[in-house]
């Protein structure tokens, strides 16, 4: 029996072996199909399986950093997994061997569950432990001794483990740039010539100054909450969607017949059923579109028609009803544009679906690319995982200032937030201190119904902790409850609270 490999050399024999698999799967993933790399399928597949109170769990603690979360967490694993897989490998290579065939089976059947999957899609999968094998016994042997139990030159090992693992970088490098060298970018610049600038909103209607959020979120900082591990990259030029389903007439739609039939200009707040009491998972922007009711109106909808069920480039899914989308005062819209530019493309580009008034998990589909008139029998993404089937966004507010467990001077404090009720609109929002008398605040300038509205109050408070409350009434007179429910399985309610100190 000849003398088993230092552990050292066993790890990285693991560690790069491991590299060069999921390397060369990405490099051709970017080639044919950039969803079709193993890590990433696995990591999708591994969203899709996660349990609803998980992912609630990983996006209130990860926020919109979770899908960054998953990916370091994978790579972690798989990298104690490949040091695992080389020290069982110290004497014959073959513990190493099967391990990365089992992790290649499963990059295969990650691919082939993919909703967008194609048969060509698999090349991708079945080249990585190809590879990953053949980098494993390729330095395996060059660290083994000999019969006689000679070891080889450890420079050599050395050498050929650098090469491979450079290889492997360059591999994974040249992978990510033909993912993205689709020409999604030029044809992203060229459409940005078709939206017009954004407008400003309306004196008054923004309280920065007093330590709330910009009235308009920039697009770089607008919330991303969705399945997508790599983000679709889709050319407007490419771009079809077919309008099918319980209709008179379908509609096959590309780019350009979208904005011939004109864009409508509205400014509506967007917020994610995942969003804490509190939380900033909730953003607005000035969004350019084509109305939905009027496709829906063209197309002709039949009788016993109740929802509208989209997909995404990505094969995510989900249903918005359709009396919504037929309300003439909606506004719900195939947005092509956001904030005076083309949709980024981590929000939508070319096509996504806005709904004001619903959650975006039921209306707000990103990479469009179907639309099927149809029945709430078919059951869309996340009601397959617990969530409501129809969801509108409840009356809520936040504070803004103080942050919390922050210190002020003492005397007078202003306390600011926002406050919404999207497709209703806010009347009025009360703020307490200690759980003292509700006040009124001062509201900014309404802007409509659909979008946010600022607040703020200013309290005279001696030095000490503190305990202030919020609470918003909306144009119905609904005023939010202070009953603390949880994001599933329709969106959290309760009033939102923040202890602050103030320094004498």
């Amino acid at each position: 029996m000849t003398a088993p490999i230092p552990r050292p050399q066993a790890a990285v024999v693991g560690l790069v072996s491991a590299a060069v698999a999921l390397a060369s799967g990405h490099l051709l993933a970017g080639v044919l199909s950039p969803r079709s790399s193993p890590l990433l399928a696995v990591g999708n597949t591994a969203i899709d399986l996660t349990p609803a109170p998980v992912k609630d769990f990983a996006i209130r603690i990860f926020g919109t950093a979770d899908k960054s979360a998953l990916l370091i967490g994978m790579a972690l694993v798989i990298g104690a997994l490949a040091v695992a897989g080389g020290l069982l490998s110290r004497r014959a290579p073959w513990p190493g061997v099967i391990l990365i065939g089992a992790f290649g089976l499963l990059g295969i059947a990650a691919v082939a569950v993919r909703p967008d999957f194609a048969p060509a899609a698999l090349l991708a999968p079945l080249a990585a432990p190809v590879t990953g094998i053949w980098a494993f016994l390729t330095l395996h042997r060059a660290v083994s001794a000999d019969e006689a139990g000679t070891r080889p030159d450890r420079r050599r090992f050395l050498t050929t483990s650098v090469s491979l693992a450079a290889s492997a970088g360059v591999a994974g490098a040249v992978g990510a740039f033909a993912g993205s060298g689709t020409g999604a970018d030029e044809s992203r610049r060229l459409a940005g010539a078709r939206i017009p600038p954004v407008t400003p909103p309306p004196p008054g209607a923004d309280f920065t100054g007093s330590g709330g959020v910009p009235f308009l979120t920039p697009n770089r900082n607008f919330y991303r909450i969705d399945t997508a591990l790599s983000v679709p990259q889709l050319r407007a030029e490419d771009w079809r969607l077919r309008l099918h389903g319980m209709v008179d007439r379908e509609l096959d739609l590309g780019y350009e017949d979208l904005l011939r039939r004109g864009l409508i200009i509205r400014t509506i707040t967007l917020a994610c059923v995942s969003n804490e009491v509190g939380g900033d998972l909730i953003s607005t922007a000035e969004f350019h579109g084509v109305p939905v009711r009027d496709l829906l109106l063209e197309a002709g909808v039949r009788p016993g028609a109740q929802q509208l069920f989209t997909t995404s480039a990505d094969g995510f899914d989900t249903g918005t009803p359709l009396d919504v989308l037929l309300e003439a005062d909606r506004d719900a819209m195939l947005a092509v544009g956001m904030n005076g530019e083309p949709l980024p493309f981590e929000h939508g580009f070319p096509v996504r679906m806005v709904v004001p008034g619903l959650y975006g998990y039921v209306s707000a589909t990103k990479w469009l690319v179907d639309a099927e008139v149809t029945t709430f029998d078919r059951r869309h993404y996340w009601e397959k995982r617990g969530w409501a089937k129809q969801a509108p966004v409840k009356t809520q507010s936040r504070i803004d200032r103080p942050r919390p467990r922050s210190s002020v001077p003492a005397g007078p404090v202003t306390v600011a937030g926002v406050a919404w009720a999207q497709h209703t609109g806010i009347d009025r929002v009360e703020v307490r201190v200690d759980g003292g008398p509700w006040r009124e605040a001062e509201l900014a300038t309404d802007v409509g119904r659909d979008t946010w509205r600022m607040w703020r109050v200013t309290f005279h408070l001696p030095p000490g902790q503190h305990v202030v409350e919020c609470r918003a009434t909306d144009r119905a007179g609904r005023t939010q409850t202070g009953n603390r429910q949880p994001v599933l399985p329709d969106g959290a309610t309760g009033w939102h609270s923040v202890v602050f100190g103030c320094a004498g």
